[in-house]
Parts: C-alpha cells; structure tokens; sequence
C-alpha cells in the first residue's frame, strides 16, 4: 500500500473560500430554511411552494417537464407528490394521450392554498432582495440561471 498523503490545511481553507459549490449548497439551505420558516403558517414547504406552483399552468403538465424545472428525478418527485396528494391539492391524472404517461393537475383546494401563500413568498423574497446590494439580485439570479 502506498503512504497516505497529506494535504496542507491551507488547502482545506483554499478551497472553503473558493469552493463555487460549497457557496451555493450553503446559500441554498440558508434560503430553504428561511422559505420553510415562511410559509409554515401555510402549511407548506418551501419545496412544495416551488412543486405547487410549478403546476399552476394552463394545462396539466406531464411528470418528466416538472422533475426537469425542479432538477430532481422523477423518483423523488413521486415522493414530493404523495403528500400534497393525501392532502388533495394535486392530482396524478393519466394523460388521454398515452395511458403510461402521467400528468400533474391542481386541485382547486391545490390553487387556493397557493394563492394564500402567494403573499408569504413574496414578502419573503422581497425581504431576501432586500439584504442584497441594489441590483445584485438580477445578477445572482442570471448568474445562477448560467450555472443551472
């Protein structure tokens, strides 16, 4: 076996402060606790909110579109979606067009509770925005769209 080798801990700092990825993941759990904290009062996740309205379209969407906009497979979004079914805000409807395919609808109870948590995300985005410098918001966001 060959010797284990070492790396600095002037790496490890290295790469806590330069780490894209790290940065991001951090962001991210810092935003969903606050979205989470938000929308409590709701009822709802921040992952929810995003799921619910993701499906808030003209026409019920099928499974493979959502899971891509959500970046998630479509094993976890199945399981992202039994809850809000048991809760009947959305529906798992088989699509007229291929009997194999599934498509995501709405419920009514399903629109109403997103529309009462409309006003909670907003705020709550706004006040985010808020604790960026004037126009960095636009910018991370375009930024993130990039890396996305």
């Amino acid at each position: 076996m060959s010797e284990p080798v070492e790396l600095p801990f002037a790496t490890t700092l290295m790469v806590r402060d330069h780490c894209l990825c790290l940065h991001a993941q951090r962001a991210a759990r810092a935003l969903a606790r606050r979205f989470d904290a938000a929308l409590r009062p709701a009822g709802l996740t921040n992952g929810q909110f995003s799921l619910l309205m993701s499906l808030n379209r003209p026409e019920p969407p099928p499974m493979a579109p959502v899971a891509q906009l959500l970046a998630m497979d479509r094993t976890t979004l199945t399981a992202m979606l039994k809850p809000l079914e048991r809760r009947g805000l959305v529906q798992v409807l088989v699509s007229e067009a291929d009997k194999r395919s599934r498509r995501l609808a709405l419920t009514p109870a399903g629109r109403t509770l997103l529309a009462a948590a409309m006003p909670i995300w907003t705020a709550t985005h706004a006040a985010v925005e808020a604790e960026l410098p004037p126009g960095n918001a636009a910018r991370l966001r375009a930024d993130l769209v990039a890396l996305g």
